[in-house]
């Protein structure tokens, strides 16, 4: 009589992980590289958080008389020529996570956890001229 196996051998269980660990091993630096695409990713939706909020608080700066100060969700952000504050930008944008260093009207805005990621916020010089939100760079 014969005997009909079924299954896999020993050799052919080692060889199939061998297999699996070089293929893990060409894989994992791609994905290990994904850290600094979400860092750059999250200081940029900031830098967009911050374009918004600024916009916003323009508009009804426009629409509710051109005073010094506006008032949204029942909070008052001071106003430079029509425009939010430096010093009131990061907290009209809901930026949590981010620290805000104020110098001479521009806000250097980076993440907590890197501090080579930043942009800026620069008040808006003149009422002609909008404020500048520096590109996002890590």
């Amino acid at each position: 009589m014969r005997n009909i196996q079924s299954g896999f051998t020993l050799i052919e269980l080692v060889m199939v992980i061998v297999i699996l660990g070089i293929l893990a091993a060409f894989a994992l630096p791609k994905f290990a590289d994904l850290s600094d695409d979400a860092q750059l990713a999250s200081i940029e939706a900031a830098a967009g958080a911050v374009r918004s909020a600024s916009g916003i608080a323009h508009a009804a700066y426009l629409a509710g008389g051109q005073s010094a100060s506006v008032t949204l969700e029942g909070t008052a952000y001071t106003m430079t020529f029509g425009y939010p504050d430096a010093d009131d930008i990061d907290t009209l944008a809901g930026l949590d996570g981010f620290t805000s260093t104020v110098a001479g009207g521009t806000a250097t805005i980076e993440l907590d956890d890197n501090t080579s990621c930043t942009f800026t916020y620069a008040e808006a010089a003149d009422a002609t001229t909008p404020p500048v939100i520096g590109a996002a760079s890590c």
